[in-house]
């Protein structure tokens, strides 16, 4: 058992030889969040509703379609369907991450420099929706012009590419060769989509007619026209962040409402109004596989 004494040995000279630690000139800056709030959230979980809704009534339209005539409506589902998927994930919080960079803060008057970290939160869950829902709108475009399937192909890898270079840039190290090449990547990816749809679709859709060639014309300029808007705000918002994380969903919520419902719903109804503009598949697609040629055992006696 230690005495009093003993202790009081103990604490006079812990007095004696510490020293009182220096009081730090500079107080690190803590990590800033850039995190959507309410009306983010809430942005999110009407989108869900909207392209839920959508995926419904484009289902709904197809009903009394001929399945070999049915490729439009299809492919305009599924782009309503991904899309409701990807906003749930979203809405849910399980579909973001944090891309964090080093920032310097400089004091000067002999004080040095300190950093602290910026994280923007990223939902991932956007790019697999384009990912997906982009060939979708590619391919119809393609049929309704005519292109060729090489060129359809390469059209949707390129848009594939577009949009995944968009992704890596977005989770890229500031100021590195990595986040300015895959957004370099990304463009030039657009300018192959624009290529591939835009010019042999100009020279294809021509033979099916006057008002099929309208049609794709400003379904294409409108797409396209969309897509630059998407880019441009993804440089504003996720590679410069100069806007808050709220005000990069409600604007990608508006372009996501022309790129899926609004597209779907003019191509659906032109459609139907334009004969030209139909495309019948048969075969596997509408029939199944063939039975001819099989040798059933038991069928002959």
């Amino acid at each position: 058992m230690i005495s009093p004494d003993q202790v009081a040995e103990m604490l006079y000279a812990a007095s004696t030889t510490s020293k009182p630690e220096p009081i730090p000139t500079v107080i690190p800056t803590p990590t800033h969040y850039e995190l959507s709030g309410e009306t983010g959230h809430r942005t999110l979980w009407v989108l869900f509703a909207g392209m839920t809704i959508t995926s419904a009534v484009l289902a709904l339209l197809s009903w009394n379609v001929p399945v070999a005539k049915r490729v439009y409506h299809v492919t305009t589902t599924l782009m309503a369907i991904a899309s409701a998927l990807a906003y749930f994930a979203m809405a849910a919080g399980h579909a973001s991450s944090l891309s964090c960079h080093a920032v310097r803060d400089r004091h000067g008057h002999g004080i040095p420099d300190t950093f602290h970290d910026e994280c923007r939160q990223v939902y991932w869950a956007r790019y697999v929706d384009w990912v997906i829902t982009n060939p979708l709108l590619l391919l119809n475009l393609c049929l309704l012009a005519g292109v060729s399937g090489a060129h359809t192909l390469m059209a949707v890898v390129a848009n594939v590419i577009m949009v995944l270079g968009g992704l890596f840039a977005a989770y890229g190290a500031e100021g590195t060769a990595q986040k300015w090449g895959w957004f370099a990547i990304s463009c030039v990816s657009y300018l192959f989509v624009v290529w591939h749809v835009g010019l042999h679709g100009t020279r294809t859709v021509q033979s099916k007619g006057a008002r099929v060639s309208k049609l794709w014309a400003s379904l294409t300029i409108y797409t396209l026209a969309v897509w630059a808007a998407y880019a441009i705000v993804w440089g504003i918002a996720t590679l410069a962040r100069r806007t808050n994380v709220d005000t990069e969903i409600l604007i990608y919520a508006v372009l996501d409402i022309l790129t899926k419902p609004v597209f779907a719903l003019w191509l659906l109804i032109s459609h139907r109004a334009i004969a030209e503009s139909n495309i019948e598949i048969g075969g596997y697609w509408s029939q199944g596989p063939s039975g001819e040629g099989r040798i059933r055992i038991g069928d002959e006696e």
